[in-house]
C-alpha cells in the first residue's frame, strides 16, 4: 500500500524504473515498521497467555484466591474476565460441596460426620482443662415419626423433621444464653434421631436441660394446616463418666433413650450400667418376636362379658397370647417391645385375619355376640390397620355390628384426624367403639362428647377397691353417671369377686368382665361356656 501511494505521489503521470525505485524505498520502510509493530504485539500477547497458563496451573492445585496477573488484564481482558468467572464458580461449587458434606439438607443441622468431628474437638479441648468442665450428650428420638410418615407422607415427615431441628436449635441457644461456656452442638444422626452436646453451665444439670427440650418438642407442630403430634424420648450420657469418646457417649445415650421409650415414651432417662443388660434383653426379645411372627406363634383367647342385670352373655374381649417355647406369655411381657420395634404392625396384620375369621365362624353358627379387640398406639398410628380390619370382616361375611374396637383413654383422646376418620367409618358400618381405662387419665368432657364412642370401660383400679372403699365406690358411681350422661354403656373389667360384681351392678354398671365372670379361654372353651346355664357361670 505504501509503495503504490508513493508511486502515485511521485509519478506525475509518468512511471519509469527510477520513479519506481524511489517509491519502493518508503514502502520498504513502512513494511519494516509494520512488521516490528506486529512482532511486538504477538510477543506481548504470548507473554500474557503464558502468565494466564501459569495462573490456571496454580488454580488446578487449589489456589483460587490469588489475583489474575495484570498482563492478562491489560493484554487479553476477555480471557481475564473468563478466568475470574471460572474461579468464582469453582469457589461457589466447592463451598456448596463442603456444606453438603457437613450440613443435613432437611434440618440445616450438622450431619453425623460433622457432628462427630465437632464433638471430638470439643471433648479434646475440655480434656485439657483442669478441672474438667461438665459435658453431656443427649440422644433425642421422635416417638411417632414412622407412623406420621405412613399416615401423612414423606413430604410431611420432612417438614416435621425441619421443624424439630429448628426447635432443638432454638432450645440449645436458650441454654447457651443462660451462661454456657460454649454453645451446645446440635446434629441429626439420621432418620428421626438427633443429638445435642452440652458443655459448661448447660451440662451441670443435663436432666433438667433434657426435660426443657422435651417440653419444647411435646407442643404440636403445625404442618400444612394441621396439628401433628410427635413427642420424643431422650437418653442422657455424661462425659467422662459414661464415656470418653464420641462413640462411647453415643452408645450410652442411645441405650438410655431406648430405656426411656420402654418406660412409656415421652421420658428422659440417664444412662447407668444396668441399662446395657436391659438393652441386650430387649434385643433378644425382639429377635424372638420376629421368629414368633415367622412361625405364627400368636393366638387369641376370649374373656366373656355379661349383662350386669340379667347375667346373659353379650360378648367377649379377644386377648393376645404368645405361645412361646417356655410357655404362654401375656402381652405385658412383650407388647412394649413389639410397639417400639414396629413389629406390632406385623402381629396386628395376623390378628386382623384371626379376628375376622372368628367373627365369621360365630356368625355362621348363629352367634351374634360382640367381639372386642384392643388397638395399640402403634396400630392406631397406622390408620390402615382399622381399614384392613374393616375389609377383613366384610370379606368374612360377618356384620360389622359383631366387632368392637377398644382404645386406651389417652390414646383415643390424642387420636389423629386420619385414624379418627377410619374409626368413624367403621363405626358407621355398625361396629362399636369402647374407651378403655376410663377414670385415670385427663379426659376433657367436651372432647369425649366429640369422639365416636359407644361404651366406656372403668379402669380396673376402681373395680379392685369398689367393694372395700367408700371413696372408690362413690367415684365409680359418679363416673358411671357421667358415662350414662354421654349416652354410653358403662363396662367394669377386672372383677375378681361376686361382691364386686354385686356392688357395680347396684351403682348402675351395665356390663361386667373379669375372672369372677370367666377367665380368658380358647375359642372352643368359650363356646362351651356360652352353652352353660347363666347361673353356673359366675365364680365365687
Amino acid at each position: 500500500m505504501s509503495f503504490f501511494l508513493a508511486l502515485l505521489a511521485t509519478s506525475h503521470g509518468r512511471v519509469d524504473a527510477l520513479i519506481a525505485s524511489s517509491a519502493l524505498i518508503p514502502a520498504i520502510i513502512c513494511a519494516t515498521l509494520c512488521w516490528a509493530s506486529a512482532e511486538r504485539h504477538v510477543t506481548t500477547t504470548a507473554g500474557a497467555v503464558d502468565d494466564a497458563i501459569l495462573r490456571l496451573s496454580k488454580a488446578s492445585r487449589g489456589d483460587l484466591e490469588s489475583a489474575i496477573p495484570h498482563s492478562v488484564w491489560s493484554t487479553v481482558p476477555t480471557l481475564a474476565r473468563a478466568m475470574r468467572a471460572l474461579f468464582e464458580q469453582l469457589n461457589a461449587t466447592l463451598a456448596a460441596v463442603e456444606r453438603a458434606a457437613q450440613i443435613d439438607s432437611v434440618t440445616e443441622l450438622a450431619n453425623r460426620s460433622h457432628f462427630q468431628r465437632s464433638v471430638e474437638d470439643r471433648l479434646a479441648r475440655l480434656a485439657r482443662l483442669q478441672p474438667n468442665p461438665p459435658a453431656a450428650l443427649l440422644f433425642v428420638d421422635l416417638d411417632r415419626f414412622k407412623a406420621i410418615n405412613d399416615s401423612y407422607g414423606h413430604a410431611t415427615g420432612d417438614l416435621l423433621l425441619a421443624q424439630v431441628g429448628q426447635r432443638l436449635q432454638q432450645a440449645a441457644e436458650q441454654l447457651s444464653g443462660e451462661g454456657a461456656d460454649e454453645e451446645p452442638v446440635v446434629g441429626r444422626l439420621g432418620g428421626d434421631e438427633f443429638t445435642i452436646l452440652l458443655s459448661g453451665h448447660a451440662a451441670s444439670d443435663p436432666q433438667r436441660a433434657a426435660q426443657r427440650i422435651l417440653a419444647v418438642l411435646e407442643a404440636p407442630h403445625r404442618i400444612l394446616g394441621q396439628d401433628v403430634h410427635a413427642g420424643a424420648s431422650i437418653g442422657v450420657a455424661v462425659w467422662p463418666v459414661d464415656g470418653t469418646s464420641f462413640l462411647e457417649l453415643t452408645r450410652a445415650a442411645d441405650t438410655a433413650m431406648y430405656a426411656a421409650k420402654g418406660s412409656g415414651r415421652g421420658q428422659v432417662q440417664g444412662y447407668h450400667a444396668g441399662l446395657t443388660a436391659g438393652l441386650l434383653a430387649r434385643q433378644k426379645l425382639e429377635g424372638e418376636l420376629r421368629l414368633a411372627i415367622d412361625r405364627d406363634d400368636f393366638g387369641l383367647v376370649f374373656q366373656p362379658q355379661v349383662s350386669a342385670t340379667t347375667g346373659q352373655a353379650i360378648g367377649a374381649e379377644a386377648l393376645l397370647r404368645w405361645h412361646h417355647l417356655d410357655g404362654v406369655r401375656l402381652p405385658g411381657s412383650f407388647m412394649a417391645c413389639a410397639e417400639e420395634s414396629g413389629l406390632i404392625v406385623e402381629i396386628g396384620d395376623r390378628i386382623i385375619q384371626e379376628i375376622a375369621a372368628t367373627i365369621g365362624r360365630w356368625h355362621a353358627r348363629g352367634i351374634r355376640h360382640r367381639l372386642s379387640v384392643n388397638v395399640s398406639a402403634r396400630e392406631l398410628d397406622h390408620a390402615r390397620f382399622v381399614r384392613k380390619l374393616r375389609d377383613a370382616v366384610a370379606a368374612a361375611g360377618a356384620p360389622a355390628s359383631m366387632l368392637e374396637l377398644e382404645f386406651k383413654e389417652s390414646l383415643l383422646m390424642a387420636c389423629g384426624p386420619d385414624a379418627l376418620d377410619a374409626v368413624t367409618l367403621l363405626r358407621g358400618d355398625g361396629a362399636s367403639i369402647a374407651l378403655d381405662g376410663f377414670g385415670t387419665g385427663f379426659s376433657s368432657i367436651a372432647r369425649l362428647r366429640q369422639l365416636p364412642i359407644d361404651r366406656v370401660k372403668l379402669d380396673r383400679t376402681l373395680t379392685l377397691h369398689v367393694a372395700d372403699s367408700d371413696d372408690t365406690r362413690a367415684i365409680a358411681k359418679a363416673l358411671i353417671g357421667l358415662i350414662h350422661g354421654l349416652g354410653c354403656t358403662a363396662v367394669a373389667e377386672g372383677i375378681e369377686s361376686s361382691e364386686q360384681a354385686r356392688i357395680l351392678t347396684m351403682i348402675g354398671c351395665d356390663v361386667l368382665q373379669g375372672y369372677a365372670i370367666g377367665a380368658p379361654m380358647e375359642e372352643e372353651a368359650f363356646l362351651a361356656w356360652l352353652d352353660a346355664p347363666s347361673e353356673h357361670r359366675m365364680a365365687s
